[in-house]
């Protein structure tokens, strides 16, 4: 296949017309089989390579820095889901505050978030296009979160911008222009630095603390054999002590555990038991959907990603207004950052064990989880968490019922090792996407029943919390 030299796609290496077309047409042949034609389709027109966008619609002009975002997350080396989730926060802030002064009954975050008293804000009574705001401050604060990334990317956040800028330029007053593009620098910049404090800043230095001590007691998290990550050291053990977009979430409780106990029957026993039980009798397509959600960071845009990737193929399927598309971002970047954040400061503090240890100890020393452990412990689920967050605050905003399919991993190659491949995953709700995303880690046999329950119900509460910040005057 031949390079595109000017796609904006996500992944790494995009192609030219002829194999878009060769993917379009498979996603035909899969969206025949559930009537979600337009939609997936779309999902895949709209991260080709097609040189004329129409950025006077929202959902495009949107969508390009969206993806351009999920590219750098996919395709930057060192990167984690836990940092992943701090940026498409930040990205999200940044695009909703980027246009939320050009109208009139929405209002700015400043003085809502933690420790945000203030951000820039336009200049009264002149003009400005704030599209091109929202186009120079996506750039820039790409560039600075991931300032690490390849030359090739950094070229292409350029690229991009550069486009939409000449795109508005044509249509535009220069004064305007230029006021535009320095707001939105000016946003980008005081959302870096507001950042830096936050305790995640260039956290990919340092993924795995080797000077951790790892508490000694029965039930607790031990180094994976059969890992995902070649690190025996937990990722990012003190990430629970970062600071969250909303205050609220400073105060949310730590979600119930079951005590740990050896004896066939006790309610310990049995959580592990499920996981057993479940990966010796997995069907074809439980296990297309263990793996479909595992969104590997070494190979994907990682779980948060995921997320922001289904916002995606929301708001380009309802084709809200610029404020409200924006919102959508901002909504899923700071609830997946926030469900993270949370996450990991339970996980660390219940530090709990994987199938994978257990079921060798107590049930069958022989047995293997279907997909293998990530390097952190178990309890709540990162996954579930996370997906729960993102679908409480998109079904908030545009309604439970949205018939799609997802298609961002057709393509990928046969899993020979478990054989099974990547097939597109159909849904009516999205709440159903919470559940299959949660379900998913269960039939990979890594996460317990009561860690995926535990983190649908507190992802709901962070959602409910984003959900509760004062969107509108």
């Amino acid at each position: 296949m031949e390079k595109c030299t000017s796609c904006y796609g996500w992944n790494n290496a995009c192609f030219n017309r002829k194999a878009e077309m060769k993917w379009i047409n498979a996603a035909r042949d899969v969206s025949r089989q559930c009537g979600c034609l337009i939609l997936l389709v779309l999902a895949f027109s709209w991260s080709s390579c097609s040189p004329a966008r129409d950025y006077e619609q929202p959902a495009e002009l949107t969508g390009s820095w969206a993806e351009m975002t999920l590219r750098l997350t996919k395709g930057t080396p060192g990167n984690s889901p836990t940092y992943a989730s701090r940026c498409l926060g930040y990205l999200g802030l940044a695009m909703y505050e980027s246009v939320v002064h050009g109208t009139k009954d929405r209002r700015s975050l400043a003085g809502q978030l933690s420790s945000l008293s203030h951000l820039p804000t336009p200049d009264a009574g002149v003009e400005y296009d704030f599209r091109l705001a929202l186009n120079a401050s996506q750039a820039e604060l790409l560039r600075s979160l991931y300032n690490h990334t390849s030359d090739a990317n950094k070229a292409s956040v350029d690229s991009l911008e550069a486009e939409i800028a000449a795109y508005f330029r044509k249509r535009t007053d220069a004064g305007v222009a230029d006021r535009s593009i320095s707001f939105g620098q000016r946003l980008a910049q005081a959302i870096f630095e507001w950042s830096k404090s936050d305790g995640g800043h260039r956290a990919y230095l340092k993924n795995f603390d080797k000077a951790m001590v790892h508490p000694d007691r029965p039930g607790g998290w031990k180094p994976p054999l059969f890992a995902q990550s070649f690190s025996h050291h937990p990722l990012h053990p003190h990430w629970g002590q970062n600071r969250p977009f909303l205050p609220g979430n400073y105060r949310m409780e730590a979600p119930e555990f079951i005590p740990y106990d050896t004896v066939p029957g006790s309610p310990y026993y049995e959580q592990f038991r499920a996981v057993y039980e479940a990966e010796r009798a997995l069907t074809q397509e439980q296990k297309e959907i263990a793996i479909w959600w595992g969104d590997d960071p070494d190979v994907t845009f990682t779980p948060p990603g995921h997320s922001y990737y289904l916002a995606s193929m929301v708001v380009h399927a309802r084709q809200p207004d610029l404020v409200t598309c924006a919102e959508a971002y901002a909504r899923v970047g700071m609830a997946v950052a926030d469900a993270f954040l949370l996450c990991w400061r339970w996980k660390y503090q219940f530090f709990s064990e994987r199938p994978n240890t257990y079921v060798t100890a107590v049930i069958d020393e022989e047995w293997e989880s279907f997909w293998p452990d990530p390097p952190f412990p178990a309890f709540p689920s990162g996954h579930a968490i996370q997906a729960s967050a993102a679908t409480t605050v998109l079904i908030d905003m545009f309604g439970d019922e949205f018939a799609f399919t997802d298609a961002c991993h057709v393509g990928r190659p046969y899993d020979e090792e478990r054989e099974v491949g990547f097939v597109a995953r159909s849904f009516t709700r999205l709440s159903e996407v919470a559940r299959e995303t949660a379900d998913s880690r269960f039939f990979g046999g890594i996460h317990t029943p009561q860690d995926n329950e535990r983190g649908l119900e507190k992802g709901q509460e962070v959602g409910a919390n984003v959900n509760g910040l004062a969107w509108k005057k």
